[in-house]
């Protein structure tokens, strides 16, 4: 155990580690809208870009999001020990990647909010198959019940401030797509 979790909760954490690397290069590939292709089952995913707190280093975390009102929450389902959100703690300035576009942002964290149900419940119902991993039923579930198995969780809600464009954001490995259709174009011509 590690910084209060269980065994399964280090499990899980090592599971989702795995799987955003996955995620994150779909979208490097351009892929973005293809991951949010079946949000009931998969959920929504964006890529959150936040500066490391000890390093300085620019890091991406994909999350689950809800857009409420224009402003986009998410939630630190490992509660205050994750590093994405020390580091946003610490720099709230970000960045992310929605299917729809690159967005600058600023992230605060209203876990205290008295909205805090009503808006963990439409980031969970947002997670697809995650908020069930974690045993939770954001669709069934009381408020009361929400409120206990969400204890730790952190609530952010990301304010947008403008589009970005340019290099190093969503598809900016998309060339490879041109070059892989090249080489399978030579081997089938030779």
């Amino acid at each position: 155990m590690s910084d209060g979790r269980s065994k399964g909760e280090d499990l899980l954490l090592q599971s989702f580690k795995q799987l955003n690397r996955f995620m994150l290069a779909l979208f490097r590939l351009g892929l973005g809208g293809w991951v949010n292709a079946w949000p009931s089952v998969g959920g929504r995913i964006m890529v959150l870009t936040h500066v490391g707190r000890k390093t300085g280093i620019r890091r991406r975390t994909p999350l689950n999001y809800a857009i409420v009102d224009g402003d986009v929450y998410c939630t630190a389902g490992f509660g205050s020990s994750s590093d994405w959100y020390r580091n946003i703690l610490a720099n709230p300035e970000v960045e992310i990647w929605l299917p729809d576009g690159w967005w600058a942002g600023s992230a605060t964290d209203i876990s205290g909010s008295d909205r805090r149900i009503d808006l963990l419940r439409k980031v969970l119902i947002a997670s697809g198959f995650a908020a069930w991993l974690a045993g939770i039923r954001p669709k069934t579930d009381s408020d009361l019940k929400l409120a206990a198995l969400t204890e730790k969780y952190r609530l952010l809600r990301i304010r947008r401030s403008h589009g970005i464009t340019g290099r190093g954001g969503p598809g900016d490995l998309a060339w490879i797509w041109p070059l892989a259709t090249l080489i399978l174009l030579l081997i089938l011509l030779w």
